[in-house]
């Protein structure tokens, strides 16, 4: 969700534009298996059982955090471009005009800002640039006012599979924090805590440990008034019920669980991020129990949604 991207450009007299490339439609089918589970897949039953056809248009909705060279009085303008609906710092490096050059700059929701001011390279001179970016400002800290609730319907009881400090899948920074919670698909999701709803992706239906899985994963992306963001993943295809922009208030329902992305099974990934300075970070998490106690979550206990 934060990735990072490399550019190297050969900068004449105009700078070329980006345009994305179209995509085409996924043939996905629906059947269920012999235990009565449904299977979302796209390769159709190896019985001759029946099976229901669904095409899923392979459009991207996620918001474009980019960073674009543009002519300037000066020559060249390195412009990022965020179209998130929170602030999102970038980083860059250029290399080829004037030596190296360096900067880091948090960029406001859904605008533009100048990150570097480059002198034009003289004929086909070459400018390569490097930039990343993450979600969220720097400057934020992580300050809930009360514990989460757990992201599931009230008085529902699901068991923890995965919670610090085990890592057997959480061993980076973004991860080591995030809790998995053992949620039969279809279950009802439920906000942890009130925000703004700032990223979604609904259309993906593979689940697996395959590589190719790894960014297939459905989710919901919540901001909080603190500047720390939530996310919810390996939903269900298609049962996402928010959508960017919208405020969202805690225990409210947001999607289904599922099994999208790289899974070995079906469950809900919930994760609490922040900014560590261009370093996604999860952040430690304690939800509500019963009589106003303080749940910390471990691997293998029971939680309850209070």
């Amino acid at each position: 969700m934060t990735p990072g991207f490399c550019r190297s450009l050969c900068l004449c007299a105009a700078i070329a534009a980006f345009v994305a490339p179209s995509l085409d439609a996924q043939q996905v089918y629906r059947y269920k298996d012999a235990e009565g589970r449904w299977v979302y897949t796209d390769r159709p039953p190896a019985t001759r059982q029946p099976a229901e056809t669904i095409a899923v248009a392979a459009t991207a909705t996620s918001p474009r955090m980019v960073v674009k060279p543009r002519s300037s009085e000066s020559g060249i303008a390195m412009v990022a471009v965020n179209e998130c609906r929170c602030p999102v710092e970038f980083g860059i490096k250029v290399s080829g005009v004037a030596g190296e050059q360096a900067a880091r700059k948090v960029v406001a929701p859904r605008s533009e800002q100048v990150l570097l001011e480059l002198p034009a390279p003289p004929g086909t001179g070459q400018i390569r640039f490097d930039y990343g970016y993450v979600i969220g400002d720097p400057a934020a800290v992580h300050a809930p006012a009360r514990p989460y609730r757990a992201p599931f319907a009230t008085a529902a009881t699901y068991v923890v599979s995965q919670a610090p400090p085990d890592s057997v899948t959480h061993d980076d920074d973004g991860s080591r924090n995030a809790i998995d919670i053992a949620l039969p698909e279809g279950t009802a999701v439920h906000a942890a805590r009130e925000g703004l709803v700032i990223n979604v992706a609904h259309r993906f239906f593979r689940g697996g440990t395959a590589q190719e899985t790894r960014d297939e994963a459905n989710f919901v992306q919540i901001l909080h008034d603190d500047g720390t963001t939530a996310v919810y993943a390996h939903l269900q295809m298609n049962t996402v019920r928010v959508r960017p922009g919208q405020r969202v208030e805690r225990g409210e329902y947001v999607a289904n669980s599922g099994n999208t992305g790289y899974s070995s099974g079906p469950h809900l990934h919930f994760v609490v991020l922040r900014n560590a300075g261009m370093r996604s970070e999860s952040v430690p998490v304690t939800f509500a129990g019963p009589g106003g106690a303080t749940v910390v979550p471990r691997t293998g206990q029971p939680l309850t949604a209070w």
